[in-house]
């Protein structure tokens, strides 16, 4: 059908045992994506990212739930699924003692490409992805950034409409993850391929997706843009300052009136250091100015206005009470995420489109 989302997921759920201990990694995950949307799956280290993906591409089964997959159902035809779509996972796929082009051609043949079309196509994406300059080096001889790229080639070989990201650029310098988002996008855009991919890197959902979909403790707490959960659940910061201490206790109360009256009753004036006045809400650019308006009209001199708009890890702290880093750092020590899944590392060395 033309209109049906490319991923269809209904109560995915996965729990493991891990001394004699049930784990829910995975918890009820439900939603759907259209086909052509970029959409980045953030949460700490240990809340389910990457048991979902799992999932979605049939590398673990769930234990209850099941998933329409471009089209296919997850649990009665894996093999229809895993022939239309791409994953990256967060090992490198490509083997070491081969070159990198004679690589491509081996995923070619693995989806029973003829030579001659396996040609056409590793030189296409060779070229899209700038290859062309190591296609001759072994796999072993490529830079993090190059291994990357060809792990993005090497799930894109049999042209999927549907490209799954695992944390592709962790580990890159900042030139090699600009470089890798510049054929992200390009890629996306010369083929409208599907998105959907994890990230510990907010900046990057930030600026290219436009869903981002947040999961802590095995389940989705939040799903929507960027720019309306930043909105809802973070707003911006607003910090007002003033030349003593006693006319800041008095702005905080005309603060507290102009916030309620906004509608914004439950937002919290922070009466601060250093002779100042802080608040988060939405749409802080409307708020400010009239914010200093009202405070001359009482009386009250603002020697300083500032209002620092959102970011992603505003919507963490919002969202869970703690940043990202803290939280995957955390998860991490715990080993939540990484123990129960190994049994899938092995198909991720090797790359899952094999």
């Amino acid at each position: 059908m033309p209109n049906e989302p490319i991923i269809e997921a209904h109560g995915l759920t996965k729990r493991f045992t891990v001394k004699k201990k049930t784990v829910d990694a995975v918890t009820d995950l439900s939603f759907q994506v259209a086909a052509g949307e970029l959409v980045a799956f953030l949460g700490p280290n240990g809340a389910g990212k990457s048991t979902s993906l799992r999932m979605l591409t049939t590398l673990l089964p769930p234990t209850a739930g099941t998933a329409r997959v471009v089209g296919h159902d997850i649990l009665s035809d894996p093999s229809g699924v895993r022939a239309r779509i791409g994953y990256v996972g967060q090992l490198t796929s490509g083997s070491f003692s081969q070159r990198t082009r004679d690589e491509l051609l081996s995923q070619g043949a693995f989806y029973g490409m003829s030579r001659a079309h396996a040609i056409r196509r590793a030189d296409e994406l060779i070229e899209s992805l700038d290859l062309g300059g190591f296609a001759t080096r072994t796999v072993q001889q490529l830079s993090g950034g190059q291994k990357r790229r060809l792990d993005i080639a090497l799930g894109l070989m049999h042209a999927p409409p549907l490209l799954f990201l695992d944390e592709p650029s962790t580990g890159l310098d900042p030139q090699s993850r600009a470089n890798l988002w510049e054929h992200i996008i390009d890629l996306r855009r010369t083929h409208g391929t599907t998105i959907f991919l994890t990230t510990h890197y907010l900046e990057e959902a930030d600026r290219y997706a436009e869903r981002v979909m947040v999961m802590d403790k095995g389940r989705v707490i939040a799903d929507d843009t960027a720019t309306a959960l930043k909105a809802t659940l973070a707003g911006d910061v607003l910090t007002l300052g003033f030349g003593s201490a006693d006319e800041a206790d008095r702005a905080a109360e005309v603060v507290r009136g102009l916030v309620a009256r906004a509608g914004l009753a439950d937002r919290e004036v922070r009466r601060e250091a250093e002779a100042s006045v802080g608040v988060t809400v939405p749409d802080g650019d409307a708020l400010l100015p009239q914010a200093v308006r009202e405070l001359d009209e009482a009386g009250i001199r603002v020697t300083r206005a500032t209002g620092v708009p959102p970011t992603l890890d505003d919507v963490f702290l919002a969202l869970t009470g703690r940043t990202l880093r803290e939280a995957g750092e955390g998860a991490a020590d715990s080993g939540a995420e990484t123990t129960p899944e190994t049994d899938a590392s092995a198909s991720e060395k090797t790359g899952a489109n094999r």
